[in-house]
Order: structure tokens, then sequence, then C-alpha cells
């Protein structure tokens, strides 16, 4: 893999060197549908200046190189090519070169990704590039700030649907092969490499457009198109797609003031998809996850939504205007991880996205950010690798978070304002943070560098809770004087950078929400303000004197990205009448405040899952209900001490059980708890015969319809516990032919508790190669659902294959095997300390032995480290206690 992992400073050095013009990229594909034939004929033509006499290098991912063409001279291969490499020596100041070579098909989902559908057998392409693959299809500058125009030309079967970037503007059949057809595709405007796509096979496709009238009368007219596999065809809902399509165009051209630039709008839906989207100017990729084939809840539609305007924001913000290198990606992720919510919130009838963002979104850029290699969201990124490693909760959750408390600090207008000239002095550029300071310090007249600093260049979380000055020592930590009334009271702020260890208290804009119960017993609020907070200690004269309210909210309304600390008044408020609070949004604040909690060591985690027993029931907002049955069933299996777990499960289990009977028919609520009791039946053999009686039809559920997600998730269940034999999942399979169905059957096949099966799923995921990148995660999530003893056998093996797997793999599967592999489902011995614990001893061992090992797969080890380190730690912070919630 030498000179694969492109350094910052290479980076900077060639494009210090070399201006790209544009590209001319033909692909043959025409035998894509054999299997037998791993590649395919790549040439790229490219133009670019230069300054005379330099030298640079190309960047090359295939099987082969056959020629190199240098300003008309043909250069000798061996002496040019140095793996992923292409020399290019004595440039002129304008330069043409021509590269022609043998590109690979993936099973990675990483450069031209070739599937073959289990349900008709046809073959699918698509192509996945960020943060740098392009090269694995075609030879470029691979680096973001090397913009060029694209012309591409498809040579494919003549009966496939092909699509690129630019609209197409001409098919030829070959008149030497009439089944086959070339392709050429409109030249694009400038955009990077990351950016550029090819899509085609036989894709059922829908066609609409979307249509405006500008302010200044002009009129804007853009071709819509949806693709996905033809056996998913009759679930795809194209009308909805459109219409949010045509929402969101509405939406962002009001708001951004810049006409939507590239041209056409397709949306492809594509299988084994790395990433949940991809903002291919002109051709946007999804997982074919959101073409929902089975029942979903409202809150995967909201889910989508979200995911299609997060990408269509991007065709503003990453596409129009490019970070000059992978530093400042959070310029592109941030901005639309924002901008998603904010479009769900502004142009479509969902009215909990910014609720779903406080309770989901938010939570994982939390952990993240606790983790021992958090970064900065401008982050330190010296090469691809460590690009790669960035597309994280930092990245994406919190700089969105971040984001919004910028909108709270400088005001709404101001920032849209910067956004705009942003965009107008930037158009088809390359940028760094202080490109758009520059912007926002103008339209909102604040200077805004010491607050970039704060927030934007330091690491971690600030964790704010309350303080009350009581009448005397004795009840020091008092919410208020003996009549009732506050007295003084005081937001303390803790925030130490993990990375540099510094203290860094950072300026908030947050609002403080009073609650009572109101006549009919419900929790609302009372009275709110705004403050700013800065430094350790902030005083709040506004509730000097004031009754003391059932329940006081910092960070009401959630306009920071910080952690809550409840007071324990309100806390015992919360963990009584959590139900009862009646605004979806401080209900949702609340339950993270009480999983922060959890995690963090300082209640028990089994008060969580109580909490969830007693209140989920009751939550309204499903996006809520999903999240806070997941976390129960977190606390359950990672942060119960092993004395406890089985009897918090059984009770969990029973409850969510019940709930799944008293659930209204068909609804989403009753949907999240037939899924609740399926996963934690993976490792209770309690209600196993209901499960199979919802598989066999002889104990149904009204109302519940058993569609085929559900029912691998009962098969998992079932042969986790030893429960369904291989002839019975096989049956499964020959019932749902479909991609899904696959993974599905992966999953419950590697799932049954026989060391023999464990061994063969072991070597099949790690020692082989010929699983994809969607059967490796199903193969790997079915061996490690497993009784510890059969997974202990395993801790040796996986330290030892860890350089190996890391050198022969690609990034994304040697990635995949690292992190799910990790040997993280431990217990607490008794008399021990977390850090004493065998697995994290040995995985201190292995970075002690390996501190050569590439930073990235150190990086993974390091945060499994303290995944783990924090599930024992919860385990040893339990303490005896009674369940707080009513019954």
């Amino acid at each position: 893999m030498s000179h694969e992992n492109l350094q910052r400073r290479e980076a900077a050095e060639r494009s210090a060197l070399i201006s790209t013009t544009s590209y001319d990229v033909s692909l043959d594909v025409r035998q894509a549908a054999d299997p037998a034939v791993r590649g395919y004929t790549s040439r790229s033509i490219i133009t670019f200046t230069a300054e005379p006499g330099a030298g640079t290098f190309l960047d090359f991912i295939g099987s082969s190189v056959h020629s190199v063409i240098l300003n008309g001279k043909g250069l000798r291969v061996e002496d040019v090519v140095d793996g992923p490499r292409i020399r290019l020596d004595n440039l002129r100041a304008e330069n043409q070169v021509t590269v022609i070579g043998t590109a690979l098909y993936s099973r990675s989902g990483e450069g031209m990704h070739r599937f073959v559908d289990p349900a008709d057998g046809q073959c699918y392409l698509y192509t996945q590039y960020e943060p740098a693959d392009a090269r694995r299809v075609f030879a470029n500058f691979e680096q973001p700030d090397l913009k060029a125009t694209y012309t591409f030309h498809v040579t494919a079967p003549a009966d496939w649907q092909v699509a690129s970037n630019g609209a197409e503007v001409n098919r030829t059949l070959l008149t030497s092969d009439p089944a086959t057809a070339c392709w050429d595709f409109a030249t694009t405007l400038p955009m990077s490499t990351y950016i550029t796509t090819v899509l085609a096979g036989p894709y059922f496709k829908a066609e609409d457009r979307w249509q405006a009238t500008l302010e200044d009368g002009t009129g804007l007219d853009v071709p819509l198109a949806l693709y996905c596999r033809a056996s998913m065809a009759e679930s795809f809902d194209t009308d909805h797609l459109f219409g949010l399509t045509k929402k969101g165009l509405d939406f962002f051209n009001r708001l951004f003031d810049f006409p939507y630039p590239w041209g056409k709008y397709d949306q492809a839906f594509v299988p084994e998809y790395n990433l949940g989207a991809m903002e291919n100017p002109g051709l946007v990729t999804f997982t074919e996850s959101y073409v929902f084939t089975s029942r979903a809840t409202d809150a995967q539609y909201q889910g989508r939504a979200n995911t299609l305007l997060h990408e269509m924001a991007h065709m503003w913000f990453g596409d129009l205007v490019t970070m000059q290198w992978w530093d400042d990606l959070w310029l592109k992720e941030s901005f639309a991880d924002y901008m998603g919510t904010l479009g769900v919130d502004s142009a479509t009838d969902w009215d909990t996205a910014w609720v779903n963002f406080a309770n989901k979104r938010k939570a994982w850029a939390y952990v993240q950010d606790q983790l021992p290699t958090t970064h900065p969201i401008v982050a330190d990124v010296p090469d691809l690798e460590a690009a790669k490693q960035n597309f994280d909760g930092i990245t994406y959750a919190k700089g969105a978070s971040v984001l919004k408390q910028l909108v709270a600090y400088v005001g709404f207008d101001a920032f849209i304002a910067g956004s705009r000239e942003y965009f107008r002095k930037h158009a088809y550029g390359n940028t760094s943070l202080a490109d758009l300071l520059a912007a926002l310090d103008a339209a909102s007249g604040r200077e805004l560098s010491g607050w970039a600093r704060q927030w934007l260049q330091t690491s971690g979380i600030s964790t704010l809770s309350l303080e009350f000055n009581a009448p005397d020592a004795a009840q020091e930590g008092a919410a208020a004087d003996d009549d009732g009334v506050l007295g003084g009271v005081v937001i303390v702020q803790e925030a130490t950078d993990p990375v540099t260890g510094r203290e860094e208290l950072r300026p908030h804009r947050l609002r403080v929400g009073s609650y009572n119960f109101d006549a009919a017993g419900a929790l609302v609020r009372t009275g709110t303000f705004e403050t700013d907070v800065a430094g350790a200690r902030t005083e709040l004269p506004q509730l000097a004197g004031q009754p003391r309210p059932a329940l006081l909210l910092v960070n009401d309304d959630d306009l920071t990205y910080a952690k809550v600390r409840l007071d324990p008044a309100s806390e015992a408020t919360v963990r009584s009448s959590l139900d009862r609070i009646a605004d979806p949004m401080a209900r949702a604040l609340c339950w993270t405040a009480l999983w922060n909690s959890a995690r963090d060591g300082e209640t028990p985690a089994s008060l969580y899952v109580d909490a969830v027993t007693a209140f989920a029931p009751a939550e309204t907002g499903i996006g809520v209900l999903l999240n806070i049955l997941d976390n129960a069933t977190t606390a359950v299996e990672r942060y119960t001490p092993a004395a406890g777990r089985d009897g918090l499960r059984s009770a969990f289990l029973a409850a969510a059980a019940a709930q799944l009977e008293h659930a209204t028919g068909g609804s989403d609520q009753q949907l999240a708890w037939a899924r609740t009791v399926a996963t934690l039946s993976r490792h209770d053999g309690a209600l196993l015969p209901r499960l199979r009686g919802l598989l066999d039809g002889s104990s149904p559920v009204k109302g519940l319809v058993v569609d085929a997600e559900l029912r691998w998730h009962l098969w998992h269940a079932l042969a986790a516990n030893g429960q369904a034999s291989a002839s019975e999942l096989d049956a499964e399979l020959a019932r749902d032919t479909t991609a899904s169905g696959r993974a599905g059957h992966a999953t419950a096949m590697a799932s049954r508790p026989d060391p023999d099966l464990k061994a063969a799923a072991w070597k099949a995921a790690v020692d082989g190669t010929e699983l994809s990148n969607q059967l490796l995660t199903a193969t790997i999530s079915g061996f490690t659902t497993a009784p510890p003893a059969l997974l202990e056998p395993y801790v040796e093996p996986y330290f030892e294959c860890l350089r190996t797997v890391w050198e022969s793999r690609s990034i994304e599967i040697a990635s995949r095997i690292v992190r799910g592999f990790y040997p993280g489902a431990q217990d607490m011995a008794a008399g021990t300390r977390p850090e004493e614990h065998p697995v994290v001893r040995r995985t201190d061992d292995w970075l002690a032995a390996n501190p050569d090992a590439p930073h990235a797969l150190r990086r993974i080890i390091t945060e499994q480290r303290s995944h783990l380190l924090r599930a024992l730690t919860a385990q040893a912070a339990v303490v005896p206690h009674h369940s707080s919630v009513a019954e």
C-alpha cells in the first residue's frame, strides 16, 4: 500500500506546482455482468498547467497501467508507475496527459462497486469516492483543491441505465456490438475529484422536473430523476421523494439566494453503501436502506428526509464551495448537518426535527467528544487515513450543534447573510476557516476569531450544572430556602480539553427554563430567560427570590452544546414525573440528562432502565422512543454488572412484551416495542416460543405486521439461543431473496452458539476476502452475539491479526474488522478496577508494542478501549438502590 496514504504536505506541494483544467474520462464496463471479469478499461485525458520544468505525480489504484502519454510523448510505464502513483516530470506551462489502465470492480463500497442482485441476478454498478477513491476508477490528481471540469463517457450494455454528474447528451449503439452503447455526458462545472460519479445498471428510473422563478424574473428548470434496483421498484415511493426534493430546492434556493448550479438533480438509492449518502453534484447517491421494503416508522421517514436535505445543502456547502484540505471537512459536513435539520423543520410537515437532533444526533457528538481521540471541529488531518477517520460525530453532529449555538450568538439573519456572501465570493473555489469567518464577521458586525478559537479549535464538552446559595452551611447543595424561595443561583461550567489538558471555558448563549405542575398534573414551562454563560461561574439574578420550580432546566430549547447535570431536586422530579413533561424538547433533554448520568457512572445504569420502563410507554415522539429503547438495551448489556444483568434484562423484556401487546395495533410504537423484544431475546430465552409464534403465525399480535425485516430480527434471537437450524434459516432466505434478506441470513447463521460455527464466521471475515462490505458487517454482528465463553478464545487472535488486516485490506474493510471484532463485551470482576481488566491490559500492551502502527488503526483501538473502560466503570459504579420511578 505504499504511497496510497497521501500526506497533506504532499498535496500542498502538488497544488503549488499545478492547476487542473479539465478531465475527459472514458470507462468501459460492458463486461461488468461477468463475475470472471475483475476489471474494466479506464482512460483519463487531463489538461493542467504547471511550473515549467517541474515534476509531480498522478494517482491511480488499479490492476495495471497500459500507457502514459505526456504532451504527445509515450512514457515507459515501468519507469513512471510506482504503485498507486504515476510520475510526471519535465512539465510545460500547459500540459495534457493521457493514462489508460485497467481499474478493478469493488466489493468494499470503495471506487466502482459491483453488486449482483440475489433477487434476479442482475448486475449493478455505482461509484463512491470520499475521501480519495476516484483514483480507483480513473487516473487523477486526488485532492479537493485541484478542481476541474469533467466530461464522462461510459460504454455499457445498451439496455442499462447510465448516469453521471452531467446530463446525458448522446447515446450511440456500437456498430460492432449492437448490445452495447456509449453514453456521453455534458461537461460539468469545476468540481473536486471526490464528488464525481458514475451509475450503471438495469436500474428502475422515475423522472420529474422542478421549476422556479428567481427574484430577477429568470426561470430555473431542473430535471429530476430517482433510481433504485429494479427488484425494489414496488417499494420505491417516488411521489413522496419527488415532493420532498421540490420542497428542499424551493427552500435552499430562497435561503441561499444562489440558484442551484448543477443542472439536473438525480438521486440514486444503491446497494451495499458505506454511508448514508454522498453529495455528488447532479447525481446524489443514498443507501438503499432508505427504500423501505418493510414497515418503517415515522422517525425513519423523517431521518431519510433529513439525509436528503443534508445532501441537498451540500450542493452549496461542499460542492460549490469546497474545503482546501480535509482539516476543514467541517466546513461542509457541519453546515450540511445543521441545514438538513433546519430544512426538515422549515420546509416539511415534521415538527420534531430539532427534538430528534437534540436526542440522537447530539448524543453521537457527546459520545465522540468524550473519547481520548476526540479532536477540534477544525481538525489536524495530516493524511488521507486520518481524513477517513474524521467522518465522525465531531465533524458532523458537534459541528452542527456549535453552528446552532453560533446562530443563537449572532442571529439567524446575520448567519444566512454571511453564508450568502461566502457562496458569492468563493463559488467553484476552495476555502478554509478564515474565509468563512471573514464573511460572518462582516455580516454580524462581530469579531468571531475568539469565538472560533474557543468552539472550533478546542476539544471536549462543557458540563453545566446549577449551584444554589443555601441559607447556611448545613444546607449546602439545597435548592431553596426553607420557604421554597430560591436564593442565589449560579451556573457552574466545567470544561477541560482532553487533548491538551487545559481548561477551556466556552461562551454559551442559552436559556434556563422553569417548569411546574399545572392543574391537570402536566409539567409545563412557567418561565424562561436567555443568558450568556461565560467563565466558570455565571450568576442568575433572574431566579433570586423566585419560588422554587419543580424542574429547573439549563439549556432549555437546546441552544448550546453542553452536557447538563440536573440538580438533585430537578432530578427527583424527572425520575418521578418525566412522562408529565408536556414539551417534547424539554422531555428529550431530560432523557439525555438521565442517559449521560448513566453513561458517566454518576448513577446506576439500572436507574435509566427503570425510567425507560416507567415512562417510555407514554413517550409520543417515536424518534425519542426508538433512541431511549436502544439506550436502555445498551444499559442492560454493557453498563450493568453481570450479577444483576439477567434480572434487569428479564424485567425489561417482560415490560417490553407487555407494551407490545398493549400498544395500538399497527402503530410505530408497537413496532418499536417488537424490535426491542427481539433484541433483548438474543440473550434471554423466556419469550422464544412467543417469537416463534410470531414467525409462524400461530400467535399473532393484533395489528403487528411481521414483515421481512422484523422476521430477521426474530430469527436472530432464535438463532442466538440455538433455537434456529440452518435449514430453517435457509428456508427463510428462500422466501426473502433480497439483499437485506441475505444480510439477515448471514447474521443469524453466525449468531448460532456453536464453537465450530463461530470459527467458520471468524475465518470468513478475517482470513477470507469473499464477503462484501454488507455481508462482512452482517457476519460480524452475528459472531459477536454470543456468551462470553464462546468469544474468549478470539481475544488473542484478534490482537495478533491487527497489523496484517490493516496492511492487506482496504481501509473500509479493515476498519470494519478492527472495530467490529474488538472484544468489548466484558464484565468487571469483583474487587478489581476497570483499568485492571485483562482485555484493557491486553489493549494497552498492544498499543505499547505497536507505536509505529498507522495512526488510523491506533485510533480505532484506542476508541474501542475507551468504550470498554466506560462500560466497566459504569458497572463498577453500581450501588444498591431502590427504583425511584412510579411503579
